[in-house]
């Protein structure tokens, strides 16, 4: 396949994910709540996980954003459900590396989150992909709260 037709393909899927988004709703008796926004560009999300016993079970989110961090939320709320958090954790950082361009390995689980590979060759466009992974990653890592609210300015 052609490099042309590879990114065809890859905007086909994100376009998918923003029109057609999987997991969007809140759940409302979740284990777990994160509200996060950009205000560099407007991007809010709120993720809503229930874990139990260390296994994400189910994971939605909400918010309003470009076609980047929405199509990114449903992607990353598809590939971590039924993941334990470490999992997820993981796949959280093999993320961010593929953002920066570096060296990253998705297990064959990872869905469809490599069609935002391609979103790495615009520096302005990496807050907008890595939006919900951040939520997870503050809502997850070491912490007792179970509603987490911040903003990204890093």
């Amino acid at each position: 396949m052609s490099f042309n037709n590879l990114d065809q393909l890859y905007r086909s899927v994100i376009m998918d994910h923003y029109k057609n988004p999987r997991n969007k709703g809140v759940i409302e008796d979740g284990t777990l709540t994160i509200d996060m926004n950009n205000p560099t560009c407007g991007d809010r999300i709120r993720l809503t996980l229930n874990v139990v016993d260390e296994i994400v079970e189910d994971v939605k989110f909400d918010g309003e954003g470009c076609s980047i961090s929405m199509s990114s939320a449903s992607m990353m709320t598809e590939a971590i459900k039924g993941k334990s958090i470490h999992e997820a954790l993981k796949m959280s950082n093999e993320f961010s590396k593929m953002m920066l361009g570096e060296d990253y390995t998705f297990d064959e689980d990872a869905g469809d989150i490599e069609a935002l590979s391609g979103v790495a060759k615009f520096p302005a466009r990496i807050k907008c992909a890595t939006l919900a992974w951040k939520a997870l990653e503050r809502g997850t890592k070491d912490n007792n709260d179970t509603h987490v609210s911040e903003e990204i300015n890093e």
